[in-house]
């Protein structure tokens, strides 16, 4: 504001404060004419794509003594792990437990829904099956009732053939010692959906049955000695391809 001359104020004073006015007037339509400052872009929501891989081991008779040979080889960054080991139920909260004090990563007894992560490996219950389902971009486990497959209740063809539906290309199935055919066939259906397939050899099985069918079906991508399997896994991964979810 301005004051006009009277009493209190000279022209001189007038004039000097009507400088000032219109030097700030100036002032503030320059900076009206300036443009805001550009806000901060924050970054767009990340778009969620399942690149984790999984690796699924199904094994029965001399199989506990061949996956801790596994899991002890695998370092604590080692993909999702699920395992069917056919043992009666309460068995396989003890063989969970000790295995997680001798091993890296973590390994647990699986319940339904727990999520299938890097680090950590779940085994089936005794006397449940153990599904893998994807759920948006990621994936986790099912623990389920359900008739016997194979006379086994957990059954590996229930696991693999899930894991085929699931995963397919990320997915590394893993078929070890073990009397009977359980897990051929769904290893073969992780084949088909292009999974890495191996099978354990004849000479360090303890049981050649499972591993046996599971050649003869055409579902194995590699046979490989017991204590090259940790390492032919890993191998398997890195040659392998992430499928986006």
């Amino acid at each position: 504001m301005v004051c006009k001359p009277g009493s209190q104020y000279s022209v001189p004073d007038v004039s000097q404060h009507l400088v000032h006015a219109i030097r700030a007037a100036a002032a503030a339509r320059i900076s009206r004419q300036q443009k805001p400052p550009t806000p901060r872009l924050l970054s767009p929501p990340p778009v969620f794509q399942t690149t984790h891989k999984v690796v699924a081991i199904g094994a029965s008779t001399g199989g506990t003594k061949a996956i801790e040979t596994i899991l002890r080889a695998f370092p604590v960054t080692a993909p999702g792990t699920v395992i069917v080991q056919h043992m009666p139920e309460h068995f396989t909260t003890a063989f969970a437990q000790r295995l997680n004090q001798i091993c890296a990563l973590e390994v647990r007894e699986a319940q339904d829904r727990d999520p299938v992560v890097p680090g950590v490996a779940l085994i089936a219950p005794g006397n449940r099956h153990l599904l893998l389902q994807k759920s948006g971009s990621r994936y986790l486990v099912r623990v389920k009732d359900g008739p016997p497959v194979h006379h086994q209740r957990p059954s590996v063809d229930v696991l693999f053939q899930s894991v085929a539906r699931s995963a397919g290309r990320n997915a590394i199935g893993v078929l070890l010692t073990g009397m009977g055919v359980d897990g051929a066939k769904g290893l073969l259906a992780m084949r088909k959906r292009g999974a890495h397939t191996l099978v354990q050899d004849e000479q360090s099985c303890v049981v050649f049955g499972m591993p046996k069918e599971a050649i003869n079906l055409g579902a194995a991508e590699r046979v490989v000695p017991l204590e090259q399997m940790a390492q032919a896994i890993l191998e398997s991964l890195e040659t392998s391809t992430p499928v986006s979810g």
